[in-house]
């Protein structure tokens, strides 16, 4: 079973592993930028016209390929899709869940929830529409492969290095303080969001035996603490490349360009940094904006420092 993240996640908006799609690598607290024109392919992808403020962006006007006619069936049957979807998780994974969203696709609608106590996660679901005969199909809820595996993962990991997650969200706090940047809102992280345990201001994804044994131990016994976590898991094992830590952030003001002495700092802040989760960390620094049909900035203009450079921390 593949627990990384998948190109259906991509598909639904989430930049996972690679973290992004700017075109500037920081290395060593250097840049090296690569050339931009008017003709550029991947700009030219951009429709600029979909951009709104990070800080007005809820999730409102997120939508997936080919799913106009299946969202409108969502939204008439939605307290039916949040009650499958519950069920789905319940029964399949031992959690429950709160249901933030329901976004129509292709074939049915993706629903988007939040774990409900620790361990913390977000993920997403995917129940088929019969379009036909507006119908939705309950009992054939399903997710991609690997995606709530991952994401559960994440969550316990969370509980496992805890006070180390404390001191990352202490660090980000104090950067956004002192730094002209911002995340998203927490609106758009509970519309919009797979990547497992997160915040406004960074996401995480699991992968190889570190995924697979969290999940198997979860399946077990869904019920334990963080100390028994702590006591079951060997962190001499840990490889820190399993576990990817993502933070992304954008410029405040509006129309500021990504600014790279800010990405630079924070690079430096995360290569430094004292007890903070181990990882395979990947900054990422936009401008002002996302798309908002996606969730995500595409522009070529963010700055990154990201696969296959990841800041590793043991």
């Amino acid at each position: 079973m593949k627990y990384g993240k998948t190109m259906m996640a991509l598909a639904i908006g989430m930049s996972l592993i690679l973290g992004g799609c700017g075109k500037m690598n920081i290395s060593d607290n250097n840049t090296e930028t690569e050339s931009k024109t008017p003709n550029n392919k991947e700009e030219s992808n951009v429709r600029l016209e979909n951009y709104v403020r990070v800080q007005d962006y809820t999730g409102e006007g997120y939508k997936l390929e080919n799913g106009e006619k299946t969202d409108k069936i969502a939204k008439t049957h939605r307290k039916e899709i949040d009650q499958a979807v519950k069920d789905f998780f319940l029964k399949n994974y031992k959690t429950k869940v709160i249901v933030h969203n329901a976004v129509g696709n292709v074939d049915g609608a993706t629903v988007f929830v939040e774990s409900v106590g620790e361990p913390h996660f977000h993920a997403y679901a995917i129940i088929p529409i019969d379009t036909k005969n507006k119908k939705i199909m309950s009992e054939n809820v399903w997710s991609q492969e690997g995606q709530i595996e991952d994401a559960i993962a994440t969550g316990i990991y969370a509980m496992i290095f805890d006070e180390e997650f404390k001191k990352l969200d202490q660090y980000v706090g104090s950067f956004v303080k002192e730094h002209p940047v911002v995340g998203r809102r927490i609106e758009a992280v509970n519309n919009t969001d797979t990547g497992g345990f997160s915040t406004p201001y960074y996401y995480t994804t699991s992968k190889g035996e570190l995924c697979d044994f969290l999940f198997d131990k979860y399946m077990e016994n869904p019920k334990r603490s963080n100390e028994e976590w702590k006591t079951l898991f060997d962190k001499k094992s840990l490889d820190p490349k399993d576990q990817i830590i993502t933070i992304e952030f954008f410029m405040a003001e509006k129309d500021a360009e990504p600014d790279p002495a800010v990405l630079n700092q924070l690079v430096a802040d995360i290569e430094k940094g004292d007890g903070i989760p181990p990882g395979a960390y990947s900054v990422l620094l936009n401008d002002n904006t996302l798309d908002k049909t996606t969730g995500i900035n595409s522009k070529d203009s963010t700055l990154e420092r990201a696969y296959p450079n990841f800041i590793i921390k043991k």
